[in-house]
């Protein structure tokens, strides 16, 4: 098996075409392996969005090939990948993507149950994730109820609770304060290290940064060297 969770050979994304052709992302290799937590940092435009929505399969690059524990994704249908993603894949998103008439509990145990888990199994397993990331309290709580550190907590403890070998997160601390910051960045770096996941976040946080176990830096689309 290899050490890669992902390997990502010459990819790019262009948008528009001639004069009004847009590279947001020049061709590049990018590999991460199992165990890390990477950080992607860089200004507003630099291609870190980009770079992550490829790689996470949400995106099908202009140019090259990506492959995720092993699998080709261009080379699997829209199905199968809906399958894979559900199986091996947590994300993290800025703006929580919870949904409103569910309560705490409820946000991560459907997951659970969508992959396969009885509801009861899926329960226990979703309130111990919650009391690891400091909701035990607000398991009961739907997301108008919550504060945004809050909410943001709830987001993490879905991704985590499904035990995914990939955890992609989008600016996963920008609307927290240093407390909650902290926290989500200790829980994210143990999924890394202790669980032996791949976790991929993209952000301007330095609390992020200074937890990674590597650093990827971007401007106008590519990885600037060193």
């Amino acid at each position: 098996m290899t050490d890669f969770a992902i390997e990502a050979r010459m990819i790019a994304q262009t948008y528009g075409r001639g004069v009004e052709c847009v590279q947001a992302l020049r061709p590049l290799d990018f590999d991460l392996e199992r165990g890390e937590f990477l950080v992607v940092a860089g200004p507003s435009g630099s291609g870190k969005s980009t770079l992550l929505a490829i790689i996470s399969g949400l995106l099908t690059p202009t140019e090259g090939r990506v492959s995720v524990l092993g699998r080709d994704l261009q080379g699997m249908s829209r199905d199968a990948f809906d399958r894979f993603r559900l199986e091996h894949f947590g994300f993290v998103f800025q703006g929580f993507h919870l949904l409103p008439a569910l309560t705490a509990l409820e946000q991560v145990s459907i997951v659970l149950e969508r992959q396969g888990l009885r509801r009861q199994v899926a329960a226990t397993r979703a309130r111990g994730t919650l009391e690891r990331v400091g909701l035990g309290a607000r398991l009961g709580n739907r997301p108008s109820e919550l504060s945004g550190g809050e909410k943001q907590r709830v987001a993490v403890a879905r991704a985590i609770a499904k035990q995914p070998q990939l955890i992609f997160a989008d600016e996963p601390t920008s609307a927290l304060d240093s407390d909650n910051g902290r926290q989500v960045t200790r829980l994210l770096r143990e999924v890394a290290v202790e669980a032996g996941a791949a976790v991929v976040c993209v952000t301007h946080d330095p609390r992020l940064i200074e937890h990674a176990t590597r650093v990827v830096r971007m401007e106008d689309g590519a990885v600037c060297p060193g």
